[in-house]
């Protein structure tokens, strides 16, 4: 019978061939999710034997992982900000850049309001409605699809009456009336030649539409600059997550919609990675 280590050892050695970065990691994560066991306590039964029943269900997950599909959608869930969200090919993988956004903004003053525009997975809206309690925090995304994952989390995060999920593309279904103090989105922001480029896990899995926007990754960032000034309060920001040789464009775009202040801030590399807007 093969112990925990033995197959964490196997499974490390058949990542590698399949050229998966961190291939150790990757073979402790779903190992440790067959079992039931934190990586922690996987680590006090390495000399454990395996049963022929543990091994079967440590199996289907390798071969997913090894075919390239992303360690979050096997795992089924992620970490994002303090919560756990449900993640699947229903919606984009929360990743350090946008929680990196969210901590961005949760240094500043809590907003009356907040609109996530694009929520996917729910991660962004559902993180700034738990660190903000008492603001009122809608999200919206035009895939049903996307919308109903969004709405599972909130339900697992029990956030349910704290956020409204709309189905939305970007501000149309929206009241003509409504105002935010903060609108936030990670929208699709490749080109389709960047979109191509990026690795098996990411063109492979996870839905193009939420990666890729026309005119050089810039199509969707303009269409919420352009319409964004309608839907904020006096004072309000818009923050969106970007490309990195998006800003001076989308300077030019903020200005055009009547924005007074711009703010380019950088992401845990030094580049500039969010774009922030404000009238």
């Amino acid at each position: 019978m093969l112990t925990v280590l033995e197959v964490i050892k196997k499974t490390t050695e058949f990542f590698a061939a399949k050229g998966l970065d961190s291939p150790r990691l990757n073979a402790e994560l779903l190992v440790g999710h067959a079992l039931g066991l934190k990586r922690m306590q996987l680590y006090l039964n390495f000399e454990r034997p395996l049963s022929a029943a543990e091994l079967e269900l440590i199996r289907p997950l390798v071969r997913r992982r090894g075919q390239r599909e992303p360690v979050q959608y096997v795992l089924g869930e992620t970490e994002f900000f303090g919560l756990r969200l449900k993640v699947d090919r229903r919606a984009l993988i929360p990743r350090p850049e946008t929680e990196r956004l969210v901590e961005i903004l949760s240094a500043r003053p809590a907003p009356g309001a907040i609109l996530d525009l694009g929520t996917g997975s729910g991660a962004i809206a559902l993180a700034l409605a738990k660190h903000f309690p008492e603001s009122r925090v809608t999200a919206v995304d035009a895939s049903p699809e996307a919308l109903a994952l969004a709405r599972e989390n909130t339900a697992a995060s029990g956030l349910e009456g704290r956020v409204t999920l709309v189905a939305s593309n970007w501000f149309s279904a929206l009241p003509a009336d409504a105002r935010y103090d903060l609108i936030v989105a990670n929208p699709p922001y490749l080109s389709a030649t960047e979109t191509a480029a990026t690795t098996p896990e990411v063109r492979g899995f996870e839905p193009v539409q939420a990666l890729t926007a026309g005119d050089d990754g810039l199509a969707d960032l303009r269409t919420i600059l352009a319409a964004a000034p309608t839907f904020l309060a006096p004072g309000g920001t818009v923050a969106l997550e970007t490309g990195i040789a998006h800003h001076a464009a989308l300077a030019e775009a903020a200005t055009a919609a009547g924005f007074t202040r711009t703010e380019s801030l950088q992401d845990l590399t030094g580049r500039d990675r969010y774009f922030l807007a404000g009238i």
